[in-house]
């Protein structure tokens, strides 16, 4: 059991710290390794000069409300974040790269695959980017990502269903992590 454990890790290594040319290397996986997130341009210039970005769970897109309208409410929270002087970052995992910052043609994307895209916990990141999968981030996915780019502050559209350890403080649905 333990040598099958190490072999799990070790792909998952060997996945996460695969060279790819549009993604950026940042965090560290439970083998040792860097994991590769796709951070959206706009964010990471946000980020790099000091300006406010705020991370979106996805969940609410997929698997919250139907298509076209869960598409136009993505839009439009997204466009309150910007309306508030800050850059949205929407977060999911597509084709097994979790992106931190989603165009409109990958926001789309998201809305179409619906309940099709696996709901994302936390816990199950590992599988969803082992087999190539599309994700949809719950809240503590979301916290998990927005963390590892140092983004502070995110917004979920729906209920958190647990506590979970090193949580952050929250009010109502905004949260910071520290």
């Amino acid at each position: 059991m333990e040598s099958s454990a190490l072999s799990r890790l070790t792909n998952l290594r060997r996945h996460f710290d695969s060279a790819d040319t549009a993604t950026k290397g940042t965090g560290v996986n439970a083998g040792g390794g860097s994991m590769k997130v796709k951070v959206a341009s706009e964010v990471s210039e946000a980020l790099s000069q000091g300006r406010a970005v705020v991370a979106l769970e996805s969940t609410i897109i997929s698997h919250g409300m139907p298509y076209p309208q869960n598409l136009e409410t993505a839009k439009e929270v997204e466009g309150i974040v910007r309306e508030n002087g800050a850059v949205p970052a929407t977060i999911a995992i597509l084709d097994g790269t979790p992106c931190i910052g989603l165009s409109v043609e990958e926001l789309e994307r998201l809305a179409t695959l619906g309940t099709r895209a696996q709901k994302t916990a936390r816990r199950d990141i590992a599988f969803v980017v082992a087999s190539g999968g599309n994700g949809a981030t719950t809240v503590s996915a979301t916290m998990f990502f927005a963390s590892m780019v140092h983004i502070p502050v995110f917004v979920t559209g729906g209920d958190f269903g647990g506590v979970h350890r090193h949580g952050g403080i929250y009010y109502g649905h905004i949260f910071r992590s520290h």
